[in-house]
């Protein structure tokens, strides 16, 4: 079995090979893409999975679980603008993947890198018009102007393949450089959105064994000292 590295091992070990320039931006934008890809997966699990999870949520707490899928949502989009920025915008410098091509001498993997980075671009364009026109700024022909053109079309599906499409420009790096295969999804850790949902299901029933009690007249006095704690 291999050793586990830690955190610092592991970028310690892409400055090694990778250098002091691509080192520390492959190694940034990779924990940044799998941090991204931990939360698409706890939304997922949530919202897009089965209709019987949303009846759940809504049975539990519907407006709360509505605000929290509406944060997710565009979080999500947010997060996949970053990672595709440009490199420069006016005086501010980003770290995107839009920084890679330029840091390989190697031109045939140079270009490589900048065809899968254009493609990653034109993949993520729904999600900016959506930060440009709706999350980080209220435009104000599209919500009063008649016949405004809409925000793009957006979907679960396409935020899964620019998800995909950002690991491909990554891949391609780790694979050419590193003699290594980045994992295209996560392992969610047992404390996210699906303990959530056993807690709630289990909830929900106490509650209604709780009621069924107090109806019969069967209840004990815990069942009327039921408070939110």
């Amino acid at each position: 079995m291999a050793e586990e590295k830690t955190a610092d091992q592991v970028r310690a070990g892409h400055l090694d090979k990778l250098g002091p320039h691509l080192g520390p931006v492959f190694s940034e934008l990779r924990d940044d893409l799998a941090w991204l890809q931990v939360k698409w997966a706890e939304y997922r699990e949530l919202y897009g999975t089965s209709p019987e999870r949303i009846d759940l949520l809504n049975s539990a707490a519907g407006l709360f679980f509505r605000i929290l899928q509406d944060a997710l949502w565009e979080d999500a989009l947010l997060h996949l603008c970053r990672l595709t920025d440009p490199a420069v915008m006016g005086k501010k410098q980003n770290l995107s993947i839009q920084v890679l091509p330029v840091l390989f001498t190697d031109a045939p993997l140079r270009e490589a890198v900048r065809t899968l980075v254009e493609q990653a671009v034109s993949a993520t364009l729904f999600a900016r018009d959506w930060r440009n026109r709706h999350i980080s700024h209220r435009d104000r022909e599209l919500v009063l102007g008649p016949g405004t053109l809409p925000l793009a079309p957006a979907s679960r599906a396409q935020v899964s393949e620019s998800i995909s499409a950002i690991h491909r420009v990554l891949n391609e790096i780790s694979e050419r450089l590193l003699g290594s295969t980045l994992a295209d999804d996560v392992i969610t850790p047992p404390t996210g959105a699906e303990k959530l949902l056993y807690v709630l299901r289990d909830g929900l029933n106490a509650e209604a064994e709780r009621r069924e009690r107090i109806a019969s007249g069967k209840y004990t006095m815990d069942d009327l000292q039921h408070e939110a704690v």
